[in-house]
């Protein structure tokens, strides 16, 4: 399969919050902006696979800012990294001052994706060729990241983890 870039899989989800979508601190709900991250991070997994797409894996999510009632919100989501049937995919997520327009990053989000058919069986998916110095960054924890999570869910002994004891050498 030819490998393909992140920037082919870029996606970006705009929209704004609303009353309904608020705690009483009139704050984007947690469960709310991971929904949207989940739709946005699905459509990137799509584009990049180009095949039926499911949530694997919630892998890393920080809430750094509030987002408050009214602000705009934009979700960027691109593929960091493919591996044989599974896909990370990394999101900034930013708001807009609603007087300046100026875009202040308020939380990331790591998300992970498996490719299936019809029958839900998976599937295997393109690599990824990372470009940018950022893209190879991320490329590369993206492994450390997938080594640390198959460690901990005991799908792999911490021994055979290579990229996590070169972190240790």
């Amino acid at each position: 399969m030819q490998p393909k870039t992140p920037s082919q899989s870029f996606t970006t989800v705009t929209d704004m919050v609303l009353p309904s979508e608020t705690n009483p601190l009139n704050n984007l709900f947690g469960g709310e902006l991971l929904a949207r991250m989940d739709r946005a991070a699905s459509i990137a997994a799509r584009r990049h696979s180009r095949r039926i797409v499911v949530t694997a894996s919630v892998n890393h999510v920080a809430f750094n800012r509030m987002v408050p009632l009214g602000s705009v919100v934009t979700i960027e989501a691109q593929v960091t990294r493919a591996f044989n049937t599974s896909m990370e995919v990394y999101m900034d997520v930013w708001v807009e001052d609603r007087e300046s327009g100026e875009r202040t990053k308020a939380n990331e989000a790591i998300y992970s994706f498996v490719a299936v058919d019809e029958t839900g069986r998976p599937v295997q998916i393109a690599p990824i060729q990372p470009e940018s110095e950022m893209e190879k960054e991320r490329y590369d924890a993206a492994l450390r990241r997938k080594q640390l999570s198959l460690v901990l869910a005991g799908k792999m002994k911490a021994k055979d983890a290579t990229e996590l004891k070169a972190l240790f050498e």
